[in-house]
């Protein structure tokens, strides 16, 4: 999920260090491919089916490292840690929940007028196969999002993964990016697609990346629309995308891009819900 940032530095990373929430792609469409995705056979080498009646802190961290400064890109949401009105487990999925409030209680609150939550995985995950079986909140503000970024850095040079973006301003309409230090959206030359999926916000469906050193392939329901190759001069600055990343999940309020038709207080709460988190090890 990124954007903004000309300079961002570390803020939302775990405790080693360091890289950067940025915002969102600009609707790149540049790379679009249509080929079959599968997931492999086996047993994944992380998953969390959400089955426990709780979030598994041992497999997930909260980001809240900017609530007292506030997000990047103009964000309006406060990312809540153990609080179950926005995030919790529920039938058997996790739901990440966006509501329209101020918590002014929390020694970190930053006068934001929404909140949410942002989890992370706590061990960071490489070349593979991911799978995230997710329904996505709609509603005009609402800005859910499935990323990878490396546990330090800075953006964009260290590089980041958006297996899922999507905006309530325009729903079902659904991208995929990829951002280094030479092709992101402040230099307009970030690479990804959008495709379009017009019940993303009443159904499950599969979002899916396929990262191997050589190419990035990004579906949903088991068809790739986006692909990006290791074939560009430059070096890390091309591909930095050679060493594990974190997976984040979470929902934001706002912005430069969700927030620039307004937000609809009337549409909270809005929740992704997740099924299930899988991913198979190259």
């Amino acid at each position: 999920m990124k954007r903004l940032a000309f300079i961002l530095l570390a803020a939302s990373a775990p405790a080693m260090g360091g890289p950067v929430q940025t915002s969102p792609s600009l609707g790149a469409d540049n790379y679009r491919v249509d080929v079959p995705m599968a997931a492999p056979a086996g047993t994944p080498r992380f998953a969390d089916e959400f089955d426990a009646p709780a979030i598994d802190t041992t497999r997930w961290r909260y980001d809240t490292a900017r609530n007292k400064a506030g997000w990047y890109n103009n964000e309006r949401q406060y990312y809540a840690a153990d609080r179950p009105e926005n995030a919790r487990i529920e039938r058997g999925t996790l739901v990440i929940e966006a509501r329209a409030e101020r918590l002014r209680d929390r020694a970190d609150w930053g006068g934001q007028a929404y909140s949410s939550a942002k989890l992370v995985t706590r061990q960071p995950l490489g070349y593979g196969f991911y799978e995230i079986r997710a329904q996505l909140p709609c509603g005009r503000g609402i800005w859910p999002a499935i990323w990878l970024l490396p546990p330090d850095g800075k953006w964009p040079d260290a590089g980041e993964i958006d297996v899922m973006e999507m905006v309530g301003s325009n729903p079902g309409v659904v991208l995929g990016t990829v951002h280094s230090g030479a092709f992101n959206h402040v230099k307009g030359t970030q690479r990804g697609a959008e495709t379009t999926l017009p019940r993303a916000c009443d159904s499950m469906h599969r979002y899916q990346l396929e990262w191997t050193p050589d190419t990035i392939t990004i579906g949903i329901d088991g068809g790739g629309y986006m692909r990006v190759r290791n074939d560009r001069p430059g070096g890390q600055a091309a591909w930095p995308f050679t060493r594990p990343y974190d997976l984040i999940l979470n929902v934001a309020v706002g912005g430069d891009w969700a927030g620039a038709r307004g937000i609809d207080d009337t549409a909270f709460p809005q929740a992704m819900r997740v099924d299930y988190v899988r991913y198979w090890a190259r």
